[in-house]
């Protein structure tokens, strides 16, 4: 059981990446982000066209993302590109933790049976 501390402070490293990933609207700007195929990144308003956001909105969800190492920025004078670049390390964290859950997952009892 000493296997429980390790993942729960995996869950804790994978707080942000859950969080931004947990919400439908953020789920859905990443595949319009993707959807629309611009290498360069898109720009807030041109993702606002794509969805039933506001433009505050749209940016709020974008900050999540970014914070969480889902997308990435760049800035070209004062024009900001968004782009779904997930950081590695954050993938691999979230990974780690996922296999980790499987893993004690299936050394625990069959319970099917019991609710049968």
């Amino acid at each position: 059981m000493q296997d429980i501390p390790k993942l729960a402070e995996e869950f804790r490293e994978c707080q942000k990446i859950l969080l931004a990933l947990g919400d439908e609207n953020r789920q859905h700007l990443i595949l319009e982000m993707m959807q629309m195929g611009a290498c360069e990144g898109v720009r807030v308003g041109a993702i606002t066209q794509q969805t039933n956001l506001s433009r505050p909105a749209v940016s709020h969800h974008l900050r999540i993302l970014k914070d969480a190492g889902l997308i990435k920025m760049r800035r070209e004078g004062t024009r900001n590109y968004y782009y779904f670049d997930a950081d590695a390390g954050t993938m691999d964290r979230l990974l780690r933790m996922l296999t980790h859950a499987k893993e004690l997952m299936e050394c625990r009892p069959d319970r099917k049976s019991q609710h049968e």
